[in-house]
């Protein structure tokens, strides 16, 4: 158990924003409506997965939608307690804790105004251990753990509960309604038990967050190391290409945002060419033809002066950035995992291969 404030909050959007893989939202966005909800209500206790009793009722909380839109409509303010209530309504008990449904600019984010603002503890865990475009893309699906009831708000006010009978139909569902709100709502998803918590949830993702982000926002204080292999020890990431932005193909489709970043070699990498390939968050990176990396594994761009995260929304031409590989949470390896945020999911025609292997040699 400890506490989160500001300066906590600033290292854990950052992190996030890494681990988001390139979606997730604007970490500056998330940002404020965190540190917002801290100034006025005080910090936010963090629990250890642990320290929650199993037969506890523990509720992501999260936006649903673009996230782009986010950015220009904002969180009214009501959304939480209104969830909260729904909740507790719904199963005639209190909820005892919010936790993050993922790892992003935003969703990491909301779950701490959520729990600052109704004075509530939040657990250091997810269901991803980074972003995901659809709401079935999560471990506790792997569990058998049911997406609803879901209960989603928009900022006007409107609200509903979702029972059904797959959490794809929940996605499909909860989708169009978002789409009917203006393509983003706060929602309310997956409530589970402690125990079923602790078994499928990706453990200490706050926590891996901030630490991610004190390092990024340290990185010029790396010793005899350059700034570029201290960022990479730390993240323990795969370096895959580093470039200059020359074409950015973007599009929002039925809640998405669909594109392309297309990048000409720099340094070591001069007379290459890599592009990458996003839905909300990116899901290949292919140099020179050959692709080195795909979902469920984590690919990020960092500015490669400052090592800060590059969201989708935030690319841009002339833009010099360095593609990083990480690996993914090991669930997501699994046969299970591979099916739901596979590479062949998205509709890429190539089988999932770990990043480790593709970066040795393999196809």
């Amino acid at each position: 158990m400890r506490k989160i404030g500001i300066p906590e909050i600033e290292d854990i959007a950052t992190g996030a924003a890494l681990l988001g893989a390139g979606g997730g939202g604007d970490p500056y966005v998330g940002k404020l409506v965190a540190i917002g909800a801290v100034q006025e209500c005080g910090p936010v206790t963090l629990l250890d997965p642990e320290e929650v009793p199993d037969d506890a009722l523990v509720v992501p909380i999260a936006m649903m939608g673009a996230p782009t839109v986010l950015a220009e409509k904002a969180i009214g303010g009501n959304e939480y307690k209104k969830l909260f209530d729904m909740v507790s309504k719904f199963f005639g008990r209190e909820i005892y804790a919010f936790m993050p449904i993922e790892a992003g600019g935003v969703n990491s984010m909301l779950p701490i105004a959520a729990a600052a603002r109704l004075n509530m503890p939040m657990v250091d865990v997810d269901g991803m251990g980074r972003a995901f475009p659809e709401l079935q893309m999560v471990t506790f699906t792997i569990g058998g753990i049911k997406a609803t009831p879901m209960a989603l708000v928009d900022e006007k006010g409107n609200s509903c509960i979702f029972e059904t009978i797959t959490n794809k139909w929940t996605e499909e569902l909860a989708r169009s309604v978002t789409m009917s709100c203006g393509a983003s709502v706060s929602v309310s998803l997956y409530p589970m038990s402690g125990k079923q918590m602790k078994e499928f949830g990706v453990h200490g993702i706050v926590t891996r967050s901030q630490q991610l982000g004190k390092a990024i926002r340290t990185v010029k204080d790396c010793g005899n190391q350059t700034p570029e292999e201290h960022f990479l020890e730390l993240s323990e990431g795969f370096k895959l290409f580093k470039g200059k932005i020359a074409d950015v193909l973007r599009e929002t489709r039925a809640g998405f945002n669909f594109g392309k970043v297309v990048l000409e070699g720099i340094g070591e990498y001069k007379g290459h060419t890599a592009y990458v390939e996003f839905q909300n968050e990116n899901l290949t990176a292919t140099v020179d033809g050959k692709i080195l990396a795909t979902t469920p594994d984590l690919i990020s761009l960092v500015d490669t002066e400052t090592y800060i995260p590059v969201t989708t929304d935030g690319l841009k031409y002339g833009k010099r950035v360095m593609v990083v590989g990480l690996k993914c949470f090991h669930l997501w390896r699994t046969e299970k995992g591979i099916e739901l945020v596979g590479p062949r999911y998205f509709g890429v025609d190539t089988d999932y291969i770990p990043l480790e292997e593709r970066c040795k040699g393999g196809n």
